[in-house]
This record gives C-alpha cells, structure tokens and sequence, in this order.
C-alpha cells in the first residue's frame, strides 16, 4: 500500500502550523481561518467512467435501500449508513451478517464523495470501489457478487431503470453498474453551508463566541496538521496508535502500514457518534481529549475542551432530504 507517508504528513503539518501561528501572530484570527479552512464545494467530484445522472442517482438510491443485496435480505447500505443519523449506525461497532461484526464503526456516507481513499484503512479508492466492498463481506451484507447480480436480475422492475440508467448496454445489471449506480447516489450526500462555511464567506455572527475561540485552539494546539481544507481532513492514512487494531496493516500484511488509518472528518462530526475506528470515544470530549494526548501528546484544559468541542458542534452542514423509494417487488 503506502508506505511511511507519516513523513510527508508530519512535513505538511509542521508548516501548516506554522503558517498559521505566524498568521495568528500578526493579530489577525481571519487569515487564520481563510488559510487553513475553505468551504464545503456545492458539488462532489465525478470520475470520467462514471458521469452523474438523474437516472442512475434514482437507481442508485433505490440500491443503497436494498435489503435484497444482502444474504439475509434485511441489511442495506442504509443500515450501517442511516441518513437519520449522520450517514452512521451511531453503534461502536456495526452489526453484519448473522449479527457478526467486523469489529469497526461505520464512517459518515455524507460528504465521503470527497475522499479519495475510502473505509478507515483507505483499502479502496473512490466510492464505486467502496459500494463493492460491503456487499460481499462476510461480516457484513455476505453476498457474493454473481448472486448480488442474479437476486437483482430477477427482480423484473430494476430492469428499466437500468436500461435508463446505462443507455445502450446490452445487459446493464451488472456488479460494477450496480456499484456505479449507487456511488452516483452518494456523490449527492453532500453537507455545504454548515456555519464555518458561512463564516468564511463573511458572516461573523454565524459562529458563536465559544466557536471562534475553540477555532483559535484547535490552530494553536496543532489540530490543524490533520484536520484542514474544505473536508477539514487531508483525507489521507496516519499513525494512530489506540487500540488493538493495526489499521491498513490488517489488509497489507506490512509493518509499515500498522496503526494506519484515514484521518476523519470533521464536518459533521457532532451527529456522529462513537468515535475512532473502534468507535471506543463516547462523546466529542472523549475523542478530543483523547485525540490530544495520542496524537499532540496534549492534556487539554476544561475550557480548551469546552471550546473545541463548542467549534465542532458548528459544523453540522446542510444534510439533503432523502425520501425514502418504493422497491420493485418479487
């Protein structure tokens, strides 16, 4: 996979923090801010192979609700990813296939279309690849592909909206369409507007006092090495040594990969709790103080906590309204 990105990481990092303290220096908090941040774009990246269209989101949302695509016939992309609940089960660990668990909490589906490197161990890259992986895990939806295909198949209402969804092909229900169908689905699981963002196009009152003093610590303690951009995340694998899991290495088999997982996201993060890959961090204080002592070897102060915490809980976007689709029957 990767290997020891933690030294360009940490490289980025150093300067970005420093950037920013010597921006913070100059008495100036919105330079802070515009340098390290940037809003959430309106529109998520769309891959050549896979264009966005009003057919293919409607099939794919009809297919991230079915429960015909796991063995057992009850568990969907929705149940790990409800977008009641933050795009998140809010369980430490997700439950599969005969209540097996894969022993990780399930990250947002909102916003995902943003990272390129997807699951906590970045092991498949962009969502199409991503909406694969689920479906046949044991420990998850447990269906193998040939059967995902011919349970669909058989379902005689998909077929028009896969004719519609993939003009021209001869036989459009295929496992790589139906990944495709429901990744177009997520690309519009988009969350802009959120009061950082508004902040940063000018409206000072749109976060509180609370929240633009915890924007201050959070560049002062060094959060920001990890956490910046419009994703409020580099999106990429880092060190992160809490708990038993070894992160990528458990894919790669290599030592260089061990304790590596994908920094998360920050937008949203007050809707979607537990915490960690474990999903062992209960509440925003925990993952913060936690984070501080692993990651910045931190004790933060009750106030620092109180601010941060304050900051974070600003980043809840826009989340788009979903209604529920009436399935093909048998």
């Amino acid at each position: 996979m990767r290997k020891n990105p933690l030294t360009l990481l940490l490289l980025a990092g150093i300067f970005t923090v420093f950037t920013g303290m010597v921006l913070y220096a100059q008495d100036a908090r919105e330079p802070v801010v515009r340098g390290l941040f940037a809003t959430l774009p309106d529109e998520a990246p769309v891959p050549d192979d896979n264009l966005m269209t009003a057919e293919k989101v409607e099939l794919g949302k009809m297919l991230y609700f079915e429960p015909r695509l796991s063995a057992s016939g009850v568990i969907s992309c929705h149940t790990c990813h409800n977008l009641s609940l933050g795009g998140t089960d809010r369980l430490p660990t997700s439950l599969g296939h005969n209540f097996q668990t894969g022993g990780r909490n399930a990250p947002t589906v909102l916003n995902a279309a943003f990272f390129n490197l997807q699951f906590w161990d970045g092991r498949a890259n962009g969502l199409e690849a991503q909406a694969q992986g689920p479906i046949q895990a044991g420990v998850e939806m447990a269906m193998p592909a040939d059967l995902a295909v011919s349970t669909i198949a058989d379902i005689e209402g998909y077929q028009p909206y896969f004719e519609a969804a993939f003009p021209g092909e001869e036989n459009p229900i295929t496992f790589e369409n139906i990944a495709k169908a429901i990744a177009s689905f997520e690309r519009t699981l988009i969350t802009p507007d959120d009061a950082l963002d508004q902040y940063l196009r000018g409206d000072e009152s749109a976060l509180s006092d609370d929240a633009k003093r915890g924007m201050e610590v959070v560049a002062q303690v060094g959060c920001l090495a990890c956490h910046n951009g419009p994703m409020l995340s580099l999106g990429t694998l880092i060190s992160f040594r809490h708990g038993n899991d070894v992160g990528a290495a458990k894919v790669t088999g290599e030592e260089a990969d061990e304790y590596l997982f994908r920094i998360a996201t920050w937008r949203n993060v007050s809707l979607t709790a537990p915490y960690f890959h474990d999903g062992s961090a209960a509440t925003l204080e925990d993952a913060v103080r936690t984070m501080a002592s692993v990651q910045l070897n931190r004790t933060l102060t009750d106030d620092e906590v109180k601010y941060i915490v304050a900051f974070l809980s600003s980043l809840e976007g826009d989340i788009p309204e979903v209604t529920i689709p009436e399935l093909p029957a048998d």
